[in-house]
């Protein structure tokens, strides 16, 4: 089956989808070892990963799709990637679908932010009016080439002009096609309740630690209505704490033996990467 095809799946089941997003390939890999059915790319973990900047719209299209092609080499998953406002006019957003199918994400989404966008989480955001926000849900349906890779509409209507519009700009969204409807940062559970329920299709939510949205289990978002949770920052938080208490013990002692029970090993770090699999496919060419 192909991974659009499963991601569409996996949105319609029953069940809700946790889905961690991947800062990089080696978080991908550990990901899908720990058994997840789909993962998500943002720019938040590719931003900091890649250009060790905040996520203030400094990402172009080409180095997004790079960072996605070098997840979808070492995975074997869905994966629903960030493709923030679009990068530009309905022209980039079409150029920006085609290229994120070509580098093998099975789904996209698209945002109704004002160019530069920023997180969904800060301070200060801005959206573009309805026309143009349904002209680039248009365009990137238009644009791919799979019926099935999933066309996500995000709204950060909620923080400027208030929750009727976003739900409002939620249900055109829907009726312009989308797959999934995507309702940044309710504050509240009761406004996240009202997301899922006053939005006839799927939606989306995030889990972000010290962010807007409430931190609920999987299961109550499920119970909520939602179809998807992605834990947007959950690996990138904790690989930034781990190697931030690594250098700061390193540079105090000179040594790391304080931290060796929360470290992996030189030989437990290349089984985790294959390297047992790739020496045995070696040894067939000898």
């Amino acid at each position: 089956m192909k991974n659009t095809t499963r991601l569409k799946d996996l949105i319609k089941s029953p069940e809700i989808l946790r889905m961690p997003c991947v800062h990089d390939a080696l978080c991908a890999r550990i990901a899908m070892q720990a058994g997840f059915a789909a993962l998500c790319a943002g720019g938040y973990g590719a931003s900091a990963s890649l250009l060790g900047q905040p996520d203030v719209g400094l990402m172009t299209m080409t180095e997004m799709a790079d960072h996605i092609r070098r997840l979808t080499d070492c995975v074997d998953l869905p994966l629903l990637a960030d493709g923030d406002t679009g990068h530009g006019d309905v022209n980039n957003v079409a150029r920006t679908v085609k290229a994120f199918e070509k580098a093998g994400a099975a789904g996209i989404f698209i945002e109704d932010q004002v160019s530069p966008k920023r997180c969904g989480h800060m301070e200060g955001k801005d959206v573009v009016g309805r026309e143009e926000m349904l002209a680039r849900i248009k365009a990137a349906l238009d644009a791919r080439t799979d019926p099935d890779f999933v066309v996500m509409a995000r709204t950060d209507a909620l923080a400027v002009l208030g929750m009727e519009e976003a739900l409002t700009r939620g249900r055109l969204l829907l009726e312009a096609g989308a797959d999934i409807i995507f309702v940044e940062a309710p504050r509240t559970e009761a406004e996240l309740a009202r997301v899922a329920a006053e939005i006839p299709g799927p939606t989306f939510t995030v889990y972000l630690e010290g962010g807007k949205i409430p931190m609920l289990p999987a299961d109550r978002y499920g119970e909520l209505g939602f179809s998807v949770v992605a834990y947007a920052t959950s690996g990138l938080y904790a690989a930034a704490h781990a190697v931030r208490k690594a250098m700061d013990e390193i540079k105090r002692s000179g040594e790391t033996r304080a931290l060796h029970s929360d470290m992996m090993d030189f030989h437990g770090f290349n089984e985790m990467l294959g390297l047992s699999e790739i020496r045995r496919k070696e040894k067939k060419y000898f």
